[in-house]
């Protein structure tokens, strides 16, 4: 894979923001106990999974993850690399008796490329992380001792998309564009859709459909995305996802020089609320959806830190 040397100063500006700011003595312990490890998904309850069958109207479904492969552009340097292989099965080989054969395969990536669930254990601040957890302590190199993906339980509920496009009048918004608390309020008022606690918030930006085959380059290097107090106002409704149709969801360039993926440390570390990256959601603005429900059941696969996912929207 060709790795995109464009994206470097985020990653400069994202160790910046991890030195200095939270110490263990301030840190607050989640609302959900301290030895909470799964945050947001605790709004997943019975009645809410109910609520979010009654927005099946049409009996469609809608995977909402991309298709991904060695060529995929992706944040440095993450990639991907599969074989399929025919084990033992050199010169002829056949393993049964009635002749059979068979392909296997191999592949080598990293778990944050392309659809992907951002964990509670990915972005921390000064080695802090979710619910006063401290990188020394629980960050293994064999797989995370707490905050792994494969804690969280099937993400079931409310899934709401909003079209920031349509709401800023535009085919697409363009890299660096963000959008505001203020800008969400109006895009849901005038889209007919309300925020409720335990929903996954997605925003469509066009940017995906615009740019990841076009120019990929371009689309790995920086991207339309939410607003500091955006990711405050979200946290504040007790959602419990955001995603959007972008690979890091904050805006790139970051609002705040210095400041990149901001939000990231907003949802997980502060709030616990999971991230939702390159989500598919332009077949359901094209299909006029605006509420669905949102199922996921990641691979558990224990000590991750991100995963590969594709949810599905059932509508």
């Amino acid at each position: 894979m060709k790795f995109l040397k464009a994206i470097a100063p985020a990653t400069v500006g994202l160790s910046m923001l991890t030195g200095g700011l939270a110490a263990a003595a301030d840190c607050t312990a989640s609302k959900w106990g301290k030895e909470d490890q799964i945050g947001s998904a605790n709004l997943v309850t019975p009645e809410r999974v109910l609520e979010a069958t009654k927005l099946i109207k049409q009996g469609k479904t809608q995977p909402l993850g991309i298709v991904i492969d060695s060529q995929t552009p992706a944040f440095p340097p993450r990639g991907l690399s599969l074989q399929v292989v025919q084990p033992n099965q050199q010169g002829g080989q056949r393993l049964f008796a009635y002749e059979g054969s068979y392909n296997d395969d191999l592949m080598q990536l990293w778990l944050g490329i392309g659809s992907q669930l951002d964990g509670l254990g990915h972005l921390g601040q000064n080695g802090m992380y979710y619910n006063c957890n401290e990188e020394k302590d629980f960050a293994a190199i064999t797989g995370l001792k707490k905050l792994g993906t494969h804690n969280m339980p099937p993400m079931v509920g409310r899934g709401i998309v909003l079209d920031m496009a349509q709401h800023f009048g535009m085919p697409f918004l363009p890299a660096g564009k963000f959008f505001t608390a203020a800008d969400i309020q109006a895009a849901a008022k005038s889209q007919g859709v309300k925020i409720s606690e335990g929903d996954v918030v997605l925003f469509h930006t066009g940017w995906t459909d615009a740019k990841f085959s076009s120019d990929p380059t371009a689309w790995a290097s920086a991207e339309p995305g939410i607003s500091e107090d955006a990711a405050e106002w979200l946290a504040a409704q007790n959602v419990m996802a955001v995603g959007a149709d972008t690979w890091g969801v904050d805006v790139v360039p970051p609002q705040k020089e210095g400041r990149p993926f901001w939000g990231h440390v907003v949802l997980l570390k502060e709030n616990g609320i999971y991230l939702l990256e390159t989500m598919n959601t332009g077949p359901l603005v094209k299909d006029g959806v605006t509420e669905f429900m949102f199922v996921l059941g990641q691979p558990r696969v224990r000590g991750t830190v991100q995963m590969i996912i594709n949810p599905v929207a059932l509508y």
